[in-house]
């Protein structure tokens, strides 16, 4: 699975050098998407991106990328960076012993999970130049066999996306630890956590990595006893650990800021927790999400948007500035449970949040009141879904596991004005804009789409 986050305030953008309506602030600070949701981690880009492209067509670039990774890559100035996952062809003498998962699913390997365990991986981090695509510095974080496998389809062993804050590059792998560069690709710091995460019927690890205002938030949410942490940025000390056990979870935290009080946000599909920026002490929490949570939470004024799509699924629009246990409550404005997301993040527009199944039938509610103003719209054929949209220049982005990327227009209707396809590719992780380009990451390649003048 791959991983999902955040939405940032003001301050926070401020303090990125960008602003929630351009990428490009002061002069000194070049063009970014540092975030795996983007500038302000709600899938909203600044500026436009090409709406039409081909195999022949605005294709500036395609490189292939080595191994196997889903995370979608961030971009700072002229590098993209990137986190893959490259088998040395090395076995262990035996495999891992099952672990087991929740509800009786029959193990690590049940359900399509436990894909390339106890084969010995080379966990890479990549930066590329974003102009012709090529290969600035490549770096081996580990070495290491890992314990548990992955979802055959979807998963990879680096699935986690990485972040960037303009001066560091934080690679974050899961049970392999987290490991920060530079931007020229110089070792910082690097942390192992000692932890062997325990993913509900071996389906993989992926929750992206969250960095405010020079701190670094990490998720271990598995089967067993996990935390959220906070550490140093700069030099990987912990700030704060807060214990939790809401068992496997691929939804990544975001910062909220309400009433000048920052708050960590974290789904999982037993509770929805706040927890105090600055001591990780919970603050309030909300039950009502169904199982295998993935999609990123968003913020829009002060209330906290949360969703699944699997078992019981649930879309709660819960507001800021309470403490306790909020359910039952009128903290929680409006819930829906009609055409939800189970993979992908949703976008946060102007008041409206647009959402996609895994079977491509889009949705656009009203934040304020949840009222649908388009609902179940399907794309032009039947696709998979698993990369989260993306909104540039008032169209809606839907890459899609079957080839193509799917453009709409944004507007009270749902209404779809090309389809383009790049035979062959398969598309897991979301799309990327950067000052007028799109860069698209396939299981196999990395594409730069830049609309020929």
């Amino acid at each position: 699975m791959r991983s999902r986050t955040c939405v940032l305030t003001l301050a926070a953008i401020v303090s990125l050098g960008l602003t929630p309506d351009a990428q490009r602030g002061p002069s000194s600070t070049p063009a970014a998407w540092p975030h795996w949701r983007g500038p302000a981690r709600t899938g909203v880009a600044a500026g436009s991106a090409p709406v039409e492209w081909g195999d022949s067509k605005n294709v500036a670039w395609k490189v292939e990328i080595p191994g196997r990774g889903h995370s979608t890559p961030v971009v700072w100035g002229d590098r993209i960076f990137l986190t893959t996952a490259v088998p040395t062809g090395r076995k262990a003498e035996a495999p891992p012993p099952a672990t087991g998962g929740r509800g009786g699913f029959g193990g690590r390997r049940g359900g399509d999970g436990g894909s390339g365990a106890g084969e010995e991986h080379r966990f890479e981090v990549i930066a590329l130049n974003r102009v012709d695509g090529k290969v600035v510095w490549r770096q081996v974080a580990a070495t290491a066999t890992p314990h548990e496998g992955y979802h055959q389809m979807y998963g990879s062993f680096a699935s986690n996306s990485p972040t960037t804050d303009g001066q560091r590059v934080y690679a974050f792998f899961g049970s392999r630890g987290v490991y920060v560069y530079d931007l020229e690709g110089r070792p910082i710091w690097q942390r192992d956590f000692g932890l062997q995460m325990r993913m509900f019927n071996g389906f993989g690890e992926g929750v992206g990595p969250l960095v405010d205002d020079g701190r670094l938030i990490l998720l271990f949410d598995h089967e067993d006893a996990g935390f959220l942490t906070m550490l140093d940025g700069a030099t990987g000390k912990e700030i704060w650990r807060t214990p939790r056990t809401e068992g496997t979870n691929w939804a990544a935290p975001i910062v909220v800021n309400h009433g000048g009080r920052k708050q960590v946000v974290v789904n999982s599909s037993r509770k929805v927790r706040g927890y105090d920026y600055e001591s990780g002490r919970p603050i309030w929490e909300v039950a009502g999400l169904g199982r295998n949570t993935i999609p990123l939470p968003v913020q829009h004024q002060d209330l906290v948007l949360s969703m699944s799509g699997f078992i019981s699924p649930a879309l709660m629009a819960i507001r800021l500035g309470r403490e306790g246990d909020l359910a039952g409550t009128d903290a929680v404005v409006w819930t829906t449970n009609r055409g939800l997301s189970y993979s992908a993040s949703p976008v946060l527009h102007e008041g409206k949040l647009y959402f996609i199944t895994d079977t491509g039938m889009v949705s656009c509610v009203d934040v304020a009141t949840g009222q649908p103003v388009y609902q179940q719209m399907r794309l032009p054929k039947p696709y998979n879904i698993k990369a989260s949209p993306l909104l540039a220049g008032g169209h809606l982005y839907f890459a899609t596991e079957d080839d193509d990327v799917v453009v709409a227009k944004l507007g009270s209707t749902f209404d779809v004005v090309a389809t383009n396809t790049l035979t062959d590719q398969s598309f897991i992780a979301s799309p990327v804009v950067v000052e007028g380009d799109m860069f698209l990451r396939s299981r196999t390649h990395l594409f730069r789409i830049s609309e020929v003048k």
